[in-house]
């Protein structure tokens, strides 16, 4: 697994996301009020809504589509609603955010429970392994 780096955290708004595109994929990279970063495939579990057009408040998110909460750690969809979105290992170093990438086509830097559900998250070339299509920039 390698670390591939997105952006600056200064690129990335309090209680709000940007989305970068690793192997195809989009991922929502997240960052709270309290200043903890996460990132989540960029896809609700319950109609596929882009979570990072949601609403952050503490460590959840709300899916601008139909309400559902998901939980930004785990991934899970909180309270009665069930399901899951793929999370990514994510880290700051000297200011600049660091999202895990496997090597591999599948679960691309995927952790938690919900890496089985991703099919062919690279969509890439073999080889292409950590290339970031779009990386966020302080506006």
């Amino acid at each position: 697994m390698s670390w591939v780096d997105v952006g600056p955290l200064a690129g990335l708004p309090a209680r709000g996301a940007r989305v970068v595109t690793v192997h195809g994929e989009s991922i929502a990279v997240f960052r709270t009020g309290e200043g903890r970063v996460f990132a989540l495939r960029d896809r609700c579990p319950h109609r596929g809504g882009p979570l990072s057009q949601g609403i952050v408040h503490g460590e959840r998110v709300t899916c601008p589509l139909h309400d559902w909460v998901i939980d930004l750690a785990t991934g899970q969809a909180t309270g009665a609603d069930r399901g899951c979105t793929q999370t990514f290992e994510v880290r700051v170093e000297a200011d600049r955010v660091l999202i895990a990438v496997a090597p591999t086509a599948t679960a691309a830097g995927a952790k938690g429970p919900c890496t089985g559900d991703v099919e062919n998250a690279s969509g890439g070339a073999p080889g292409d392994a950590g290339r970031v299509l779009a990386v966020f920039e302080r506006a």
